[in-house]
């Protein structure tokens, strides 16, 4: 998905920050960057050495002269600022700033402005934006990274886009949701396993066994996942086995009955 909102740096002095602000760009799917007045040489290959894979976006970078020309083609800008203004300006937090960019993207290319990271922007900067746009932080520390304000305010424009609502990627191999069966397996072996360390001696065992349904119940595990728990029960058994310890066992159980499969009835057909 790509936004379009094109970044417009003024005076930057930090190629570290010009090269974070290009990542936030490609992670925030904005449309391009604009740079005005660089007060660093914009070095492409530098910049993508902090900034990986970010080569088609950083050729599509422009530097311009005035900030008028870079945003000469926007129909709305809106500035990042955190310096408290004497005039009268109209001022908005970024969620509710990025909404209302987006609605006027929805006309013809719009501007994000931000830069001058030792001394702000000027009066006549701010001039040129329609819409002053400032992060509330600690009233005893508002100062930000330039980055840092420009990775808030890209992430609200994403989330605003309905970039939260794109599904999580799914897990590479997936397998099904575990059995009853598979399940009853996996209680019985670490029944097992908890005896053989004398786990019960001085715990009620129906209530323990009740516990660990109740977690893995919560936890909905898959038959990968009840595979591997299983086998952990299992091993408790076989460690002391491989040590010469003889392990307690289930009342009514013997060394054979280690892994084995509890005894399912197949189902009856209907008395016809």
């Amino acid at each position: 998905m790509t936004l379009p909102v094109h970044l417009v740096l003024i005076a930057p002095q930090d190629l570290f920050n010009v090269a974070s602000a290009v990542r936030i760009c490609r992670n925030f799917g904005l449309a391009g960057m604009r740079v005005v007045q660089p007060e660093v040489e914009l070095d492409a290959y530098r910049i993508e050495g902090m900034a990986h894979n970010t080569a088609e976006f950083i050729s599509r970078i422009r530097v311009f002269d005035r900030l008028e020309d870079a945003m000469a083609d926007c129909v709305h800008a809106q500035v990042l600022t955190g310096r408290e203004r004497a005039a009268k300006r109209r001022i908005l937090r970024p969620r509710a700033a990025a909404p209302e960019l987006l609605a006027y993207a929805e006309e013809g290319p719009v501007a994000l402005v931000a830069g001058r990271e030792a001394s702000g922007l000027t009066n006549e900067e701010l001039d040129a934006c329609q819409t002053l746009v400032t992060i509330s932080t600690d009233p005893s520390y508002t100062s930000l990274n330039l980055a840092q304000a420009i990775a808030v305010m890209c992430h609200e424009l994403w989330t605003a886009a309905g970039g939260d609502e794109r599904p999580f990627k799914r897990p590479r191999r997936r397998a099904p949701l575990a059995t009853v069966d598979e399940l009853d397996q996996t209680f019985a072996d670490w029944r097992r396993g908890l005896w053989a360390i004398d786990f019960f001696q001085t715990r009620q065992e129906d209530n323990v066994m009740r516990s660990l349904r109740e977690v893995v119940s919560r936890a909905t595990l898959d038959q990968r996942e009840a595979k591997l728990l299983r086998a952990m029960g299992i091993e408790m058994v076989r460690f002391l086995e491989r040590k010469g310890v003889e392990p307690a066992r289930p009342p009514g159980e013997t060394a054979a009955d280690l892994g084995r499969s509890p005894v399912r009835e197949p189902g009856r057909p209907l008395a016809g």
